[in-house]
């Protein structure tokens, strides 16, 4: 399964390289940092850009039911293959900008979200779109994880300051190629929540 993948993945990224943004699929050491922080607690989560599933696979081993896994993929092979292996899961073969005007959930239902996207490829008003959409589905609590294989938060902090949002650097692994580092994102708590005694 993994060679057919990779070549899979190959063929994808041949096609339109920025939308894919690897020539290779994610290994299991990525996959688990990624979703380390997410357990069944979590309830419903959103995969954006879930490839050929190996963060859904991971999150599977965390405690995730299928039947709330939401997985966003825009390339149809790659879809068609979601389909396959992760039938109970709900599959929608969309671009991720279309988060912000799609109803997905009745209100803020996510516990988390897994974002695949290559962030550092998409142009920052299509990122606003994507983030804008994750944000209005996540509930008080909930946090996107994100992986770039490069040496910052792939996301402008200008962006995040606009959107009201934190980013803390989960970790880093070499044990992927290329080596990648992975973000959580969150709302920025409002001044009043601080106890300002331990600050």
């Amino acid at each position: 399964m993994a060679a057919s993948d990779t070549l899979s993945f190959l063929r994808a990224w041949a096609s339109a390289p920025l939308k894919i943004g690897s020539i290779a699929p994610s290994g299991t050491s990525l996959a688990s940092l990624m979703t380390r922080e997410i357990g069944a607690d979590a309830g419903k989560v959103l995969e954006l850009g879930a490839g050929t599933g190996v963060f859904t696979k991971a999150l599977l081993g965390r405690g995730i039911r299928e039947q709330d896994l939401t997985l966003i993929e825009f390339n149809s092979d790659f879809a068609h293959l979601l389909r396959h292996r992760y039938p109970a899961a709900r599959i929608l073969e969309i671009d991720a900008a279309a988060l912000r005007h799609l109803p997905l959930f009745d209100g803020p239902e996510l516990g988390a979200v897994i974002s695949g996207l290559p962030f550092l490829a998409i142009p920052p008003r299509q990122t606003s779109s994507i983030l804008e959409g994750v944000f209005s589905n996540l509930r008080p609590g909930g946090a996107m994880y994100l992986f770039t294989y490069g040496f910052r938060c792939p996301i402008d902090q200008s962006l995040l300051d606009r959107l009201d949002l934190e980013v803390t650097r989960v970790g880093h692994t070499f044990r992927n190629i290329p080596p990648a580092s992975v973000y959580r994102l969150v709302r920025m708590k409002p001044a009043k929540s601080y106890d300002w005694r331990f600050v």
